[in-house]
């Protein structure tokens, strides 16, 4: 695992306020359950159920994101990026990463992972890479939504989030292959 946190470095740029995000799927810190591994890895690329509170006054839309910062590569992996989330809505259930979005609340829009496709992609590190992360990390944005075209990347994404986020909670859980 690398020491690498995108995020903290993110807070150091630009400080926003900090809130909760747990899940009934797994805890903070630990593995991921089954459910939530890639087929290749054994498991089934459904995506956790999230909850958030606490998120700062004058929020009027969500944006949710998985990152793994320990892919071997320079930029991360992007397992799950929806934008688009109203206010009004607190919680995704378990599998709400579908392909086709049916499971999103309306107004949601999933981008395409690092799999090149709009859906949750489960973790699965590659052999030999030890230990990895995977941030899923809720922004509060002080916008009600953003005008994206379906194949704008997660980092473009990103970059807008930068600049309109209010606040942010992160859950990190773990896969390993090794």
């Amino acid at each position: 695992m690398l020491d690498y946190d995108p995020y903290e470095a993110l807070q150091r740029a630009r400080p926003v306020d900090t809130f909760m995000v747990t899940s009934a799927d797994f805890e903070q810190g630990r593995p991921l359950a089954r459910a939530q591994l890639a087929a290749h890895a054994g498991g089934a690329d459904r995506s956790p159920q999230l909850s958030w509170s606490g998120f700062p006054a004058g929020t009027r839309s969500f944006v949710v994101t998985c990152l793994d910062p320990d892919a071997p590569s320079a930029s991360g992996w992007w397992h799950w990026v929806v934008a688009n989330i109203p206010v009004s809505v607190t919680s995704l259930e378990t599998d709400a990463g579908a392909a086709g979005g049916a499971k999103l609340p309306p107004g949601a829009i999933m981008l395409r992972n690092e799999d090149g496709e709009a859906a949750y992609s489960g973790g699965g590190p590659p052999r030999g890479t030890g230990v990895h992360r995977y941030m899923f990390v809720v922004q509060a944005l002080d916008v009600p939504s953003f005008d994206l075209d379906p194949d704008a990347s997660p980092a473009s994404l990103g970059t807008r989030c930068f600049f309109h986020a209010l606040g942010r909670g992160i859950l990190v859980g773990t896969a390993t292959r090794d």
